[in-house]
């Protein structure tokens, strides 16, 4: 029986919500749910609902949303709590992604808010990790996985609903990805640091990083990976569909 797998789609900030719509449809068309695969689909903020409420009634599908602030109401501008994600028909929500950390300032301390507040409010959390080239370049790879990870899930229980994404930087959008042996290095250690912390061994771990329909079925014969975080190549529905229908040895 083929592992289970699964596919997390990240818009960024595309697809407005009649794209979003226009997108689904299609992809729903052409797409059909398969036995052991699951489809996360996170689109902006504004195309939330549009989304979940198309995704509704379609079994292995969910919507969550990019980023949560870990008050649960109030004075904060521009952000958005888990029960308006949760309202809006989120599912699951990314705490943590590369550009959260380095373009917005997101600590490792504010991703172990995010994940207890998601958690707490009942979504699922994808805690992103990873290292920037120059951190790569230095040998410093496991160290600041481990961190992120240690910070990170610090008071999370053992049995949280959770996923972790390992998207190394320097192949976000830049059409370099990790070697299938590669990536399956740094999950082997990120699964060790989450045993160590008391978290099951086979929590799932997503590879992200510049995947596209043309590589995703060889990192993905590559056991360590759990699925795919995928962002420029789930921006249209056919290549999402090529990508989702990827079957392994």
């Amino acid at each position: 029986m083929p592992r289970p797998l699964h596919f997390a789609a990240n818009w960024k900030m595309n697809l407005a919500p009649g794209e979003a719509g226009t997108f689904l449809d299609r992809f729903l068309a052409i797409d059909h749910p398969r036995h052991g695969r699951t489809v996360l689909f996170f689109p902006p903020a504004v195309s939330l609902n549009t989304t979940a409420t198309r995704l509704r009634g379609h079994a292995g599908y969910a919507a969550g949303v990019q980023d949560i602030y870990w008050e649960p109401k109030g004075a904060f501008t521009g952000a958005t709590s888990v029960a308006l994600a949760r309202g809006a028909g989120a599912s699951a929500a990314l705490v943590g992604h590369s550009e959260r950390r380095h373009i917005f300032g997101e600590t490792d301390a504010d991703t172990n808010r995010k994940v207890r507040a998601a958690l707490d409010g009942g979504l699922l959390a994808m805690l992103c990790v990873g290292e920037t080239l120059a951190q790569r370049e230095r040998g410093e790879t496991d160290t600041v996985v481990t961190r992120q990870l240690r910070v990170g899930l610090e008071g999370v229980a053992p049995d949280a609903e959770l996923m972790i994404a390992y998207e190394p930087v320097w192949a976000i959008g830049t059409g370099r990805n990790a070697t299938p042996s590669d990536a399956a290095l740094v999950h082997v250690a990120i699964r060790d640091v989450l045993e160590s912390m008391g978290f099951p061994r086979q929590t799932a771990v997503l590879y992200g990083g510049s995947v596209n329909a043309g590589n995703v079925a060889h990192l993905l014969n590559e056991p360590e990976l759990d699925g795919v975080l995928v962002g420029g190549a789930s921006l249209d529905p056919d290549s999402w569909a090529t990508i989702c229908a990827t079957s392994v040895e």
